[in-house]
């Protein structure tokens, strides 16, 4: 090799090697926008996320999926993020009494559903039938959906006699700290029924049946959004929830079965 080429050699591999560490930095530097949300909320989150990260290319968001009573506790305790969205206004709420988060919007709504297995071993048809099931399952008490299937229960008597709500507590085996471990036991086959969200059963179609409950007993699901006010990343923060709010995110929700509430929200 002469000294003619050993030196073009030389520079091309000193550019490429300068070059490498500055490529892997603007990768390292990527802004994190991390978001704290309920479990029912995965699969349309993280939907929305791939549009948000192609809108915005130097960010990567980052989820905490979770019982939105464990999600606002690590918040209160000091676990770092950026948004808050819950399946309730209970957690938010606690949260907006200690001004950790600011201005939070109802960006989505939801209702609770009966699921079985696809088999349906306890042959349950209706509602009414819950009694039949040997091994129910449902949210923890503290949970948005455990909270939900309480509401639930008590309402029923109305319809089904007073002793329905204890007949039906008889036959509870476990109660979860989330809407998507309830899911996972049906479609499983580990229970009879559970109650969980209408967009998590369709979510798995080919493992539970859908049953639906009477709607002069059902309640509606509210889940309201929020940027914490220690946010790392505030103006991504604001960002994120402000496609989750527009036609854009409200279509993605819409489509996985969650009720749209306008592209404003609602306070």
């Amino acid at each position: 090799m002469s000294r003619r080429e050993f030196i073009v050699v030389a520079a091309v591999a000193t550019c490429t090697i300068a070059q490498f560490p500055a490529m892997r930095a603007r990768g390292d530097d990527a802004e994190e926008v991390v978001v704290f949300a309920a479990a029912s909320l995965r699969e349309v989150f993280e939907a929305a996320a791939m549009i948000f990260e192609k809108r915005h290319p130097n960010s990567k968001v980052r989820f905490n999926f979770g019982g939105s009573q464990d999600l606002r506790v690590q918040i209160e305790q000091g676990a770092k993020a950026d948004v808050f969205a819950s399946a309730d206004w209970k957690h938010m709420k606690l949260l907006t009494s200690k001004s950790i988060v600011v201005e939070p919007a109802v960006f989505a709504r939801n209702q609770p559903v009966v699921v079985v297995p696809k088999n349906n071993p306890a042959k349950m048809r209706t509602f009414a039938d819950l009694p039949k099931a040997t091994h129910l399952v449902v949210g923890a008490a503290e949970v948005p959906i455990g909270a939900y299937t309480e509401t639930i229960f008590i309402a029923a008597e109305r319809l089904y006699g007073k002793n329905f709500h204890q007949q039906v507590l008889a036959r509870v085996r476990s109660r979860e700290l989330n809407v998507r471990q309830v899911l996972t036991k049906v479609a499983l086959g580990e229970a009879d029924a559970g109650i969980v969200y209408r967009t998590d059963a369709l979510t798995v179609p080919d493992k539970v049946q859908i049953i639906e409950i009477p709607i002069e007993i059902n309640v509606v699901a509210e889940y309201p959004i929020a940027v914490l006010g220690a946010a790392p990343h505030p103006d991504l923060a604001r960002a994120f929830v402000r496609l989750v709010l527009s036609k854009e995110g409200q279509g993605i929700l819409a489509e996985a079965g969650f009720g749209k509430v306008g592209p404003q929200g609602a306070k």
